[in-house]
């Protein structure tokens, strides 16, 4: 930030300095060279009020090329006044270079405040004005020093665009990073989301469960009621432990350690589950991510279905992994194919070019399926 700071003073200074020159030079030669009084007077509030506007409009364009202040009507009256007093100082024979630089002045800014389209034909406009201008009222002897002047425009206004520019580039960047340190921080707060999403959605319902089946149990079975009521306090702990560890960013759950929870919630529900493949073959990079498909694919077995079977099966073949959930209790009218888990998962999966696909499985039953690969 402290460099975009000096960036914008030395575009400013510079910008000034320019502002400055010319209108100097217009006032020295009013001094040096005697012209009458009525007619310097009228000349130096000529000068005054250009170089005024000039910095003025300058000041308004330092927000960025084509974001300034755009009034046609006063940008024509100002090129007026400029082009009034180039005209009457190339009648006069006066210093060309700094009278033929006031139409210039304008042509800058104006150009720095309109929109980039509009841009060039308003030099090119602007350029063909200034230099009939001083062919026009000039004179044979002048003439020469008229055709210098187109020089003189090009380079005061190419300098002054120039400028900008560079200062507008740097906007750009600074823009761009500020909106990538948003995205980041947007980013992780979804990550974080999604995470905690899983952890408290798996246990919350894991817990909710065995909940009522310790109520169920109490005057019928007390030693099992107080085994499971167990279970919920271990499990609100293990809950508790592990969203802060979310909160510490230390969590990296691996796909073997999620299978085996998954395993003991779903079996604990009565819900028989069968695992086919090795969660060790998934590549590293990989494990959190399809450990985050199977806590939701077993907080949606236990949550939208009344199932009794779940299969879990993991292929690796090469680079490319897939992970399968299938359960054969879809409840009806369920909607098992949306929610924010689902839209987590598929956006994670996505990042890394992978996808997830969700869906009814014949006869009657629901499949979850995650692929990815390492450098994909």
């Amino acid at each position: 930030m402290t460099d975009l700071r000096r960036l914008r003073g030395y575009t400013w200074w510079t910008v000034v300095a320019g502002g400055v020159a010319v209108a100097f030079g217009s006032v020295l030669d009013l001094v040096v060279h005697p012209y009458g009084v009525v007619k310097e007077l009228l000349l130096g509030a000529a000068v005054v009020f250009v170089a005024v506007q000039h910095l003025r409009y300058m000041r308004h364009a330092m927000a960025g090329l084509g974001r300034g202040e755009h009034r046609p009507l006063e940008h024509a009256a100002t090129f007026a006044v400029a082009l009034v007093a180039w005209g009457v100082m190339a009648a006069e024979g006066g210093f060309i270079p700094a009278w033929c630089a006031l139409p210039a002045l304008v042509l800058a800014h104006v150009a720095a405040a309109v929109p980039a389209r509009s841009r060039w034909p308003v030099v090119l406009v602007g350029g063909a004005f200034t230099v009939a201008t001083g062919f026009v009222f000039g004179g044979d002897e002048a003439r020469p020093a008229v055709v210098m002047s187109l020089v003189v425009v090009a380079t005061l206004v190419l300098a002054d665009l120039a400028q900008l520019w560079m200062w507008d580039i740097a906007l750009q960047q600074e823009r761009a990073r500020e909106t990538t340190r948003a995205l980041a921080v947007a980013e992780e707060r979804l990550r974080f989301a999604a995470d905690l999403h899983d952890i408290q959605g798996h246990h919350l319902q894991a817990i909710a469960l065995k909940g009522e089946l310790a109520e169920r149990l109490i005057g019928r079975d007390d030693e099992l009621a107080r085994r499971h009521a167990a279970e919920v306090a271990e499990l609100a702990r293990t809950a508790l432990r592990e969203t802060r560890e979310v909160v510490q960013g230390y969590r990296r759950a691996s796909l073997g350690t999620e299978i085996t929870n998954a395993v003991g919630v779903l079996r604990a529900a009565g819900i028989e589950t069968a695992v086919a493949g090795d969660a060790a073959d998934v590549p590293p990079p990989l494990q959190p991510l399809f450990g985050a498909l199977v806590r939701e694919g077993t907080t949606n077995v236990l949550r939208h279905s009344r199932a009794r079977r779940c299969d879990v099966a993991i292929s690796v073949v090469g680079d490319a992994v897939s992970v399968r959930l299938a359960n054969d209790g879809v409840r009806s009218g369920g909607d098992t194919g949306a929610g924010a888990g689902l839209a987590g998962l598929r956006e994670r999966f996505a990042a890394v070019g992978g996808r997830v696909e969700a869906g009814q499985a014949e006869p009657d039953g629901f499949e979850l399926v995650g692929r990815a690969g390492v450098g994909r």
